[in-house]
């Protein structure tokens, strides 16, 4: 067979099919020592999404309707940080509640005990929460325990990460799930993470608790998050502790 001079000049790129199986920017191309128009095209969008994600606001009251049809009742907080460009700048800031917000944790009553706390916190991707956290409430509600009591769902503005452990110590609670928004990569600006942390309260670090990552459609499933949050949750209450005393050996003892 004789090839044709285009056929020639044309060559199979065997790095397509892998670049089917992932968002990672792999096989890009160059044209001559630069990259190629188009890739240079999607970076700039993609770091321009990234970048949204971080400053854009939460909108809290569609989060909490999405929410409340998963059947979960739900309580607005806030950090300390008043807005979010100070929230970037004082990372402190978004670890701590405001004073009034403190306060109306406090004065609720529990009938009883909280077994499973949830705490929703914009974090870095607003983007993230309002996606994810809907599709996943209704996930941990299939694997969760009946015997155990979850209290409201807080919703947390200007959050980090930390903030959860002063939520869960207010509301008294026997452990606390953080879901928040991820800091945004150049694929994915909408990853959402989980925090599970026992006997949480003010000083602990993030060796105290058990992070679950990257949960969203393209990223870890949100029943593979859901069923490894609450296997963990059982450990932890189990043998009293999170973090680093805590492995996760879910699927290990799926296969066993």
């Amino acid at each position: 067979m004789i090839m044709t001079k285009q056929e020639k000049i044309i060559k199979a790129d065997p790095w397509q099919q892998l670049k089917s199986f992932t968002r990672a920017r792999i096989a890009i191309g160059r044209v001559g020592i630069s990259l190629p128009t188009s890739e240079v095209l999607d970076f700039g969008l993609a770091h321009a999404m990234a970048r949204d994600a971080v400053h854009l606001a939460l909108d809290v009251e569609a989060l909490e309707a999405d929410i409340q049809q998963q059947q979960f009742t739900t309580i607005r907080a806030k950090s300390m940080a008043p807005d979010r460009a100070s929230y970037l700048l004082r990372p402190d800031w978004g670890r701590r509640l405001h004073e009034q917000s403190l306060m109306q944790l406090q004065n609720i009553s529990q009938a009883q005990p909280i077994d499973f706390l949830i705490v929703v916190g914009d974090g870095l991707s607003s983007l993230a929460v309002s996606r994810h956290v809907a599709p996943l409430l209704a996930e941990i509600r299939n694997f969760l325990p009946n015997d155990w009591h979850t209290g409201p769902v807080v919703i947390v503005s200007q959050a980090r990460v930390a903030i959860g452990d002063e939520i869960g110590q207010a509301l008294n609670a026997k452990m606390v799930a953080m879901l928040i928004g991820e800091r945004p990569g150049l694929s994915s600006p909408d990853s959402l993470g989980i925090y599970l942390t026992y006997n949480p309260k003010l000083g602990l670090s993030d060796a105290d608790r058990n992070c679950i990552s990257n949960v969203r459609p393209e990223g870890l499933q949100y029943a593979t998050a859901a069923k490894k949050l609450i296997w963990l949750a059982k450990e932890a209450m189990r043998i009293k502790v999170t973090g680093v005393a805590l492995k996760d050996e879910s699927e290990v003892q799926e296969i066993a």
